[in-house]
């Protein structure tokens, strides 16, 4: 495997319901990165920021804001976790990291329609996108069931997206939005209802495919 692939600014986001696995699936890739001696960055959306610290309130119930609000803070979020001069990605992958992030603009498709439409989101995100899209996306797919039972056995508190309606017409957005910018981004469906190291598996043989290509 090429190192150098890396070494160049590697930009990989997880995105699913809730309760896809994503995070045990970036602490997985991020010990496999490190132990080529790669330096890695694991980041978040929404940020634990100022933006981001404000969006987490709202979402538990902490705050008011309506959806149309959550939606502009969560891209005000983005821009500001892309470009902030101490802490944003931009740097990171311009000093060569890897940078995995749960969740990134295509959450935004998914979780903000139908308060704002999916064309609004898709345009207002545009700039997100022109400054970086993900490297590869992996999109880890479980059904509504799956996602409220592994959500009620780990979970003391739900926050507002975590119900059976929403979860299921974020799932379907998700679809939604993936088949509209399928050519433009580099999107991987897989299957996680397989223990976490079966997951695992297939995310990094869809790396290596990506290293190789690029190679």
């Amino acid at each position: 495997m090429d190192n150098k692939i890396f070494e160049g600014g590697f930009f990989i986001a997880f995105e699913g319901i809730d309760g896809a696995g994503k995070t045990s699936l970036i602490t997985l890739l991020n010990e496999k990165i490190n132990g080529l001696g790669i330096t890695t960055h694991i980041t978040a959306e929404p940020t634990k920021n100022y933006i981001g610290k404000h969006i987490r309130e709202i979402l538990m119930g902490e705050r008011e804001g309506d959806e149309k609000t959550i939606a502009a803070l969560f891209l005000a979020d983005r821009i500001d976790h892309l470009t902030n001069p101490t802490y944003g990605m931009m740097g990171q992958l311009g000093r060569g990291e890897t940078v995995i992030s749960d969740r990134y603009y295509l959450s935004s498709y998914a979780y903000h329609v139908p308060h704002v439409s999916l064309e609004w989101v898709i345009a207002a995100n545009s700039i997100c996108a022109a400054l970086r899209r993900p490297d590869l996306t992996f999109f880890i797919d479980i059904s509504v069931e799956e996602s409220l039972h592994r959500l009620t056995a780990s979970r003391d508190q739900l926050d507002k997206y975590e119900n059976e309606r929403r979860i299921t017409e974020v799932r379907q957005n998700y679809y939604a939005a993936i088949e509209k910018v399928k050519s433009e981004e580099n999107i991987i469906i897989i299957d996680g209802h397989r223990a976490p190291s079966a997951v695992f598996d297939d995310v990094w043989m869809y790396i290596a495919q990506w290293i190789e290509n690029k190679g």
